[in-house]
């Protein structure tokens, strides 16, 4: 069953799909990352690619939860960011493509908010 956005704010950023996919840069059209569909909740996505364009995307849904922010990392799987707890992918950002990047993002299942940035 597909979920209903409740925010969806792209800046000089673009979605293969609606809420999920590979993501673009607007200005030089470069993939900058993948964002999987089912596994996250929210996700707040500030970034510089490459080409010196500032993005960014916020996405939630309607049947979103508050997230527990935590301390934990994400696990990196087959260049995936991972949540820790169940090991399902939730994003993958592309360190070549952006100069660097800050991040939160929700995991739909066990709700715990991670943070990640490459400065």
């Amino acid at each position: 069953m597909a979920r209903v956005l409740k925010n969806k704010e792209l800046v000089n950023t673009r979605l293969a799909t609606n809420y999920g996919g590979w993501m673009y840069c607007d200005k030089c059209s470069e993939n900058i990352g993948y964002l999987c569909y089912s596994t996250y909740d929210k996700l707040e996505l500030k970034y510089e690619c490459n080409c010196g364009s500032q993005g960014s995307a916020l996405l939630d849904f309607e049947d979103s939860k508050i997230g527990q922010n935590c301390n934990d990392e994400l696990v990196t799987i087959k260049n995936r960011f991972c949540c820790p707890n169940d090991k399902e992918p939730l994003i993958t950002i592309l360190d070549k493509k952006v100069a660097r990047y800050e991040m939160k993002i929700t995991c739909k299942s066990c709700n715990k908010t991670f943070k990640k940035e490459l400065k």
